[in-house]
């Protein structure tokens, strides 16, 4: 993404995860881990929401990590249909995030299915500062709550013409979490045409 980014070779329960990182100018406030969009309608971390999203979290003084989750690039594995996604990101977090560090996630489309579960797996112990959530795939996943006290942290984002996931399914699984839903008006799944916009409201979150 720029001359700062870093390859890394994590290791997961399945083999070895690829992954980059990407460091602010100056101090860092955390680590942000990011998730892509689903792998087998091409999914990567190298996808143009993704790599928004990290841009944003680096401007806000955010370290930020992408992932290819199992069998994607040079990630070991097979597809797992989101079980072995959840325990790839977890193991992302544990060797990128010291225990005590800031943490943020966020996802997109499939990613905000897989990380919606892993914010329930670490909440206990480590509760992320900042969530975000883009083109969640409520349609097709089982999407989990959000804790109550994660609502606050949280910037949940969807195209209003999104036709990969209706934004009535995104409604749907906020609603009874009176969770709110920022819609980009005319937007689309991929959001093209808009993504300095996307990048502008995670930018907002973030400085909030």
């Amino acid at each position: 993404m720029n001359a700062q980014t870093l390859r890394l070779t994590l290791t997961g329960a399945a083999g070895a995860i690829e992954a980059v990182r990407d460091d602010p100018a100056g101090a860092s406030r955390g680590v942000a881990v990011i998730a892509h969009p689903h792998p087998l309608f091409a999914g990567t971390m190298d996808n143009k929401v993704v790599q928004t999203i990290a841009r944003a979290f680096v401007q806000c003084g955010f370290s930020a990590v992408r992932f290819n989750f199992r069998g994607v690039g040079a990630s070991a594995g097979v597809h797992d249909e989101g079980r072995g996604e959840c325990d790839d990101l977890l193991a992302v977090v544990r060797q990128v995030a010291a225990h005590g560090e800031p943490l943020a996630l966020a996802g997109f489309s499939f990613g905000a299915f897989v990380t919606s579960h892993a914010v329930q797996a670490l909440w206990p112990e480590r509760p992320p500062v900042r969530l975000v959530l883009v083109g969640t795939a409520a349609a097709r996943f089982d999407v989990a709550p959000l804790p109550d006290a994660a609502r606050d942290r949280a910037l949940v984002v969807h195209g209003e013409h999104d036709d990969t996931v209706p934004l009535s399914a995104v409604m749907d699984w906020a609603r009874p979490q009176s969770l709110p839903v920022t819609v980009i008006p005319g937007g689309g799944h991929f959001f093209h045409g808009q993504l300095p916009l996307l990048k502008s409201l995670v930018v907002r979150h973030l400085v909030a």
